[in-house]
């Protein structure tokens, strides 16, 4: 497998998915362009990690539009079953689903097989987090190859605050 590797300051790939209430939504780009844009790839309704994170990531919502950063969460599953995670978590944040395998080619995310039919029916993404700044640019790269090694949520706004209100650079650019 050939993974594309996206790079510190650069773009987030323009991904158009649609959310479970309707709406279509770019990947990496905010609403209100003084804000930055949160994505949250979680592996799908199967995984009993991705509950409670999105749960923690629920919690701590309204600290997240404080700190003026717009969250997503995205995963490879169909509407049926992101409809199902965001209700059994009460998520308020937008969900996206139906994220393809290419689609996961070029956000350079692990895919794993389910290990049983009775996991899920799919491939599916590893965890990852992107974090795009106001000039569009990834200040935040995180990516997993596992469900247990993901951003700390409380670390991660402490995170956005203090950098927005620093304005520190984006790091890891060396070539």
């Amino acid at each position: 497998m050939h993974a594309f590797k996206l790079t510190s300051g650069g773009t987030l790939p323009a991904i158009e998915l649609p959310t479970i209430d309707g709406a279509t939504i770019v990947l990496g780009q905010a609403a209100n362009p003084d804000n930055w844009a949160l994505v949250f790839i979680y592996r799908g309704l199967h995984c009993p990690i991705c509950n409670k994170y999105l749960a923690k990531l629920e919690s701590l919502y309204a600290g997240f539009k404080k700190a003026g950063a717009e969250i997503v969460a995205v995963s490879g599953d169909p509407l049926e079953k992101a409809k199902r995670m965001a209700e059994a978590n009460s998520l308020n944040f937008p969900i996206a689903y139906n994220l393809s395998i290419p689609q996961m080619k070029q956000l350079g995310l692990y895919i794993s097989h389910p290990r049983s039919p009775q996991e899920t029916d799919h491939p599916f993404a590893e965890p990852a987090l992107y974090a795009v700044n106001t000039e569009g640019k990834l200040h935040l790269i995180d990516i997993s190859n596992t469900p247990f090694n993901r951003s700390d949520l409380m670390e991660l706004l402490d995170t956005v605050e203090w950098v927005r209100a620093n304005n520190y650079p984006i790091r890891g650019t060396y070539e």
